[in-house]
């Protein structure tokens, strides 16, 4: 049964050293949540970006919250690079596990069927490949003479969280066209989620969003955070706010521009929190 709370007992579910799968900026970012991890001093979390990581990503790393993570890439687009991502991978601050978007959702829909692995090709002879131990290459097993092929070793998080425009109070939850979002529910000990409103109207028995509805079957606890995706924009609901991304990215150049920021934006913006 899904748990309604708030964004601080939300944060509280998630324990120092976890495994945590975060989606990529276009998709539904839990900034709010992301904040609250930060505020109580989060540690050693493993990081899964699916597939690409931004501005929550940065921020967790800058905060000191993350020992490990697995990405495509971490950038904050046309703002440049990720600018505490760069300085802790550099500095090896943290280990980076270079992957590429079609192994990451390869490996988490290998959790999401309940098998080991999954067979990926594309990859074989490349650096990325030649640096990833866990990778595992075998010959065709089927005979078909199709060559080697590259076993992936199925990716299970602890926690999928996200930021949703949308739950009813039985828990489903509003994901429309991030079909990425169920894949890493499906794959993920547990799914934690904040929306920006709850309904009393059941989504799964309307017929314009039974298709794009999570059921409450997987998802764990759900918490309303109105803007929990600001800065970054929201389907439907708000824009993307470039000129306050700009600001971070400017200000996350410098270990003494990230405290600023995080002295401005997250340790004296507790209102939402404790909600």
């Amino acid at each position: 049964m899904t748990t309604f709370i708030n964004v601080s007992e939300l944060a509280d579910l998630i324990p120092n050293g976890a495994y945590i799968a975060i989606p990529p900026e276009y998709s539904f970012v839990p900034m709010e949540l992301v904040r609250g991890l930060i505020r109580r001093n989060t540690k050693n979390l493993s990081v899964l970006c699916v597939p690409i990581g931004g501005m929550a990503v940065d921020l967790l790393i800058g905060a000191g919250c993350v020992k490990q993570i697995e990405a495509a890439a971490v950038s904050l687009g046309e703002n440049g690079l990720a600018p505490r991502f760069t300085d802790a991978v550099v500095s090896k601050k943290i280990k980076m596990m270079d992957s590429t978007c079609p192994a990451i959702h390869t490996a988490l829909q290998a959790s999401e069927k309940g098998v080991p692995f999954m067979p990926l090709g594309g990859i074989i002879g490349s650096d990325i490949q030649a640096h990833r131990d866990d990778w595992r290459i075998v010959d065709d097993p089927l005979g078909n003479g199709n060559g080697p092929i590259l076993l992936l070793p199925a990716i299970q998080p602890d926690f999928t969280i996200f930021h949703s425009p949308l739950a009813d109070r039985s828990g489903n939850v509003w994901v429309g066209r991030q079909r990425e979002l169920l894949t890493m529910a499906h794959a993920a000990k547990q799914t934690l989620v904040t929306v920006e409103r709850i309904t009393d109207e059941n989504l799964l028995a309307n017929e314009q969003t039974a298709a794009g509805t999570m059921p409450a079957l997987y998802i764990n606890a759900i918490a309303e955070a109105e803007g929990g995706a600001k800065p970054l924009g929201l389907t439907d609901c708000y824009e993307r706010d470039g000129d306050a991304i700009r600001d971070y990215a400017a200000q996350a150049k410098t270990d003494s521009g990230f405290d600023d920021y995080l002295a401005q934006h997250i340790y004296t913006n507790t209102q939402q929190a404790a909600q």
